[in-house]
């Protein structure tokens, strides 16, 4: 029989996981819940207003909860009173470590793992490095920088027409954005040892950030930087596709992450680089990450793998966004090893 998947939210993102879901053989979705009805019958599935009343009713063993940030807590709770084989939470994760911690206590009293959907660590061209590094493909490597540029920051209308909420965040650009790189990076590099952010707001119809500078000191001479700029653009026909060029640089060569999703290899002394990843033909979101993570876990139900990315995992990447925001208050370095 195939997993039954409940999806909590109906917003403009979830059309990503629906569709997925619908390509995963041994899942099924048998409801969805939204605050606006209307949203959730739009998916063609069982409909509700009330996140309860759909577990009630239809006790599925996948949740996959994809509402706005704020409500993450309170359906995450709702999730762990009907007892699901697992939770699958979008990120931004919680809003505040208490909630983190309360979750991951939640989680491991009650035995459900909650995965959050990090899903940009499941980009083809993120796992491509990742096998390239552990081959030792670029020797040591000495340096990791990640230019955000999706370029849909400008003027007052700035992500109106996708995600309204976003203007009204009080923190964005790290809260809601970088947070994905955090933990790429993490997942290519290990934990930072500690952070240092240069964070502005560059366009006033928004509340929060919408730019900045994070480093991120890894130990071994291993830094990382991310430069992140909502309002600017980079070389791609979609530029919300890798929305930005990577490069992980090390004594043996440099990897780098086009707009297009290709990855490249140049060896160290070289001008030609060698194309390790073709461009993605992928039409839909960030080379089909959300369905890689859906499966990943499916998988890890069935059997197959453990699961990445648990609440208990997570929450290293919730205190280094802490400590993002810290540096930027107190402008010096912050330790994340205490």
């Amino acid at each position: 029989m195939p997993f039954r998947v409940g999806c909590i939210g109906a917003g403009y993102f979830s059309q990503f996981h629906y569709e997925a879901w619908h390509r995963i053989s041994n899942a099924t979705v048998v409801a969805s819940v939204d605050a606006d009805l209307g949203k959730a019958q739009a998916t063609g599935h069982a409909a509700f207003s009330d996140a309860s009343k759909m577990l009630a009713d239809h006790a599925p063993d996948i949740v996959d909860v994809i509402t706005p940030p704020a409500t993450h807590f309170e359906v995450l709770q709702a999730a762990f009173d009907h007892k699901p084989q697992v939770i699958i939470c979008q990120k931004p994760f919680c809003e505040t470590p208490d909630q983190t911690a309360q979750i991951i206590a939640r989680s491991k009293e009650t035995g459900i793992p909650v995965v959050v959907h990090e899903n940009f660590r499941f980009q083809p061209w993120y796992r491509k490095i990742k096998s390239a590094l552990d081959h030792g493909e670029i020797g040591d490597v000495l340096q990791l920088t990640f230019r955000l540029r999706p370029g849909d920051g400008q003027g007052a209308d700035a992500y109106l027409d996708r995600q309204p909420y976003f203007q009204a965040m009080p923190r964005f650009l790290v809260h809601e954005t970088a947070v994905h790189w955090i933990d790429t990076f993490r997942f290519l590099l290990g934990q930072p040892r500690r952070v240092f952010a240069d964070l502005r707001r560059m366009n006033p119809a928004i509340s929060g950030e919408d730019a900045g500078y994070i480093l991120f000191d890894f130990g071994d001479g291993k830094r990382g930087l991310f430069d992140g700029n909502r309002l600017l653009d980079h070389a791609a026909s979609n530029t919300r596709c890798t929305m930005g060029e990577a490069l992980v640089e090390g004594t043996l060569g440099t990897l780098s992450v086009l707009g297009d999703g290709s990855v490249r290899l140049r060896k160290f002394g070289t001008t030609q680089p060698v194309e390790l990843l073709a461009p993605t033909s992928h039409a839909g979101f960030g080379g089909d990450c959300v369905y890689h993570l859906q499966k990943h876990v499916v998988d890890a139900l069935d059997g197959r793998g453990s699961f990445e990315n648990t609440a208990e995992n997570y929450k290293a990447v919730a205190a280094a966004e802490a400590a993002v925001y810290r540096s930027a208050e107190i402008g010096a370095w912050v330790d994340l090893t205490a």
